[in-house]
């Protein structure tokens, strides 16, 4: 098995308007080249208890009601992968609409439709898998390639 180290896990949504705009391959090509393991995946529409659910912590914005409408306002693709630093590291290859060679930075226009979210550590990315995933839809397997992402 992986060391602790390599088996942190993060959430990634692709949201609404990734789906919409066909960028979803995209969005994974970048985690699988960055040498992340993909441990679940699915296509869901969100209901509003669930998006209600994940952006608890936000409940007393003003743009809330707006995000829920934009949260389930199509499908969704819920993913969790791992890795080394994982959690950091997404955050950082998520970035924000200003900054170029990010994924919002590359492919979205406005901070409302930021095509992508990310868990923003260890211990959110565990409720949060939590909330999109059953434990038994994660899948441990070897990876391969993991020596020569990692060295021996």
């Amino acid at each position: 098995a992986a060391p602790p180290a390599l088996q942190e896990k993060t959430l990634v949504l692709a949201k609404p308007d990734a789906l919409q705009r066909r960028l979803v391959g995209n969005i994974i090509q970048r985690f699988e080249r960055r040498g992340f393991k993909l441990v679940a995946m699915k296509l869901l529409q969100a209901d509003p208890g669930l998006v209600d659910r994940h952006y608890q912590e936000l409940r007393n914005k003003p743009f809330y009601p707006a995000l829920v409408a934009y949260m389930t306002s199509g499908p969704v693709v819920a993913m969790v992968w791992e890795g080394y630093n994982v959690v950091r590291c997404t955050r950082a290859m998520v970035g924000d609409a200003e900054s170029v060679g990010t994924i919002r930075g590359d492919l979205s226009v406005h901070i409302s439709r930021n095509v992508v979210h990310a868990s923003d550590s260890v211990e959110t990315a565990e409720r949060e898998i939590g909330f999109w995933f059953q434990r038994d839809e994660l899948v441990d397997w070897e990876s391969r390639d993991r020596d020569q992402t990692y060295g021996s």
